[in-house]
């Protein structure tokens, strides 16, 4: 079985993920591209990981042998790459990146894009998931080679305050967690004046095996960096840098849901950009909060990229971002970008002449220190399955001595507070698990939240 959804399909080296599972899934969306723009050019991507390239060369021919026209990437290209490519291409009808993303380095997978560069859309996943053979075709066609990834990086330098990066002499620490990222960010940031140290950047097979995702344990070796180096920063990327991370001077994580806030008011008063800000349930309420300040109009979606990517199609959204380090920034690319990310932050340390922690801080006194925590309830599938369709019944009356003042089913349960604390409890798409997010104005208040979270769903299922 290939559980393909819209945001691809992604399985571990020693077990689906196999050459005939990656031809079934090219052919499916080869046969539905060519259906709908015969001819068309498919831009086609992989990452860093052992092997995408030559997977990446293999659903390129396979591609082609449907009379389309597929340009594969000369060099491991980011994600973001691949999407701006799609986007601004009107012969392109979507984008085939190989790529583990941010799972563990025994996984790689396929995320595809559509013709405007973004996640595709719920029904184009459904129809190509429909479409896959039980059987790999034996059909190839002829490719040819793209450099897709310089023009993206030339275009993001032609959006950035060139003048400001330089003038602030910045020394930062990179960590492309051995993934696409590597080299390349390090030459554009080194083009705008930035200093840049890069770790975990080489390709040599007995590299340890870091799960590339920029989050903490993983990004320890960045925050000890960013002290050893006196660096001002540490900037991450996951596996397909879409996603960003940050470790302010002294080596601390810079929480994802600081940086969209703190993105928010930069694209604002540098850029002079205005539009809606598109979160997800389990973002922080500084988001909303620095939104709310700026006069942007806030739009809370379910949890999955692909829901702000929907909105950002309708026009008018100034960021979409999510907890996970997924940020969208629709002035500078249709879809996540862990790299414009970390520009535009570098930027604002420039234009400001503040570090990250300085920032940082500067936001806690504008609007309210805040904590947010994550469990994961581990089950079996089928008690996932029935703990979902008990969801729409549960609405407690009080949770850790608060009564809830708005209750939202949207995507689980979410429980929001008067003093705007939050409970979300939340089946997870990809994992057996339940998820259960809280956010507090202390460490100990979200912890009773989180701990009577966990109770809740416990206690619905009689576990």
């Amino acid at each position: 079985m290939i559980n393909f959804g819209t945001d691809g399909w992604r399985a571990r080296l020693d077990g689906d993920f196999t050459a005939e599972n990656l031809v079934r899934i090219a052919d499916a969306a080869g046969a539905v591209w060519a259906q709908g723009a015969p001819g068309a050019i498919v831009y086609v991507g992989y990452d860093a990981r052992s092997g995408a390239d030559r997977f990446a060369l293999l659903a390129a021919e396979v591609l082609a042998a449907h009379g389309l026209a597929p340009k594969i990437s000369d060099r491991p290209s980011p994600m973001p790459a691949l999407s701006w490519a799609v986007a601004n291409d009107p012969r392109a009808c979507g984008g085939f990146e190989v790529t583990g993303s941010h799972y563990p380095p025994d996984y790689l997978g396929v995320r595809l894009r559509g013709a405007d560069g973004g996640t595709l859309s719920q029904d184009t996943a459904d129809t190509i998931a429909a479409y896959i053979d039980s059987e790999a075709t034996p059909q190839r066609g002829p490719v040819s080679r793209s450099d897709f990834v310089t023009p993206y990086f030339d275009r993001l330098c032609s959006l950035a305050d060139a003048e400001a990066i330089s003038a602030a002499g910045l020394r930062v620490v990179y960590d492309p967690l051995y993934g696409a990222g590597r080299g390349l960010v390090p030459q554009m940031l080194g083009a705008l004046g930035v200093d840049v140290v890069e770790i975990h950047g080489s390709d040599d097979a007995d590299t340890p095996n870091i799960h590339p995702d920029a989050v903490e344990p993983w990004i320890d070796d960045c925050e000890q960096a960013v002290v050893a180096h006196g660096a001002v920063a540490g900037l991450i990327t996951d596996g397909d840098a879409a996603r960003a991370g940050a470790v302010d001077e002294y080596g601390r994580l810079v929480p994802s849901h600081k940086i969209i806030a703190l993105l928010i008011e930069h694209l604002v008063r540098h850029h002079g950009l205005t539009g809606r800000v598109v979160i997800n349930q389990s973002t922080s309420v500084i988001a909303r909060r620095v939104a709310r300040e700026l006069g942007c109009r806030v739009s809370v979606k379910p949890v999955g990229f692909r829901h702000i990517c929907d909105e950002i199609r309708k026009g008018g959204v100034l960021i979409g971002g999510e907890e996970s380090g997924g940020i969208g920034i629709p002035a500078f690319g249709p879809e996540r970008d862990g790299i414009a990310a970390l520009l535009l932050l570098c930027e604002q340390m420039g234009v400001t002449g503040k570090t990250l922690s300085e920032l940082s801080a500067e936001l806690d006194e504008r609007f309210g220190a805040t904590s947010y925590g994550q469990r994961d309830l581990r089950l079996e599938a089928e008690v996932i399955e029935t703990f979902r369709t008990l969801l729409p019944g549960l609405n407690p009356r009080t949770v850790a001595g608060k009564t809830p003042v708005l209750v939202s089913h949207m995507d689980g349960l979410r429980l929001e507070f008067d003093d705007e604390s939050w409970l979300l409890l939340r089946p997870s798409g990809t994992e057996p698990v339940v998820r259960v997010c809280a956010e507090a104005t202390t460490v100990e208040a979200r912890d009773e939240l989180l701990e009577e979270g966990c109770d809740l769903a416990r206690g619905e299922l009689g576990i």
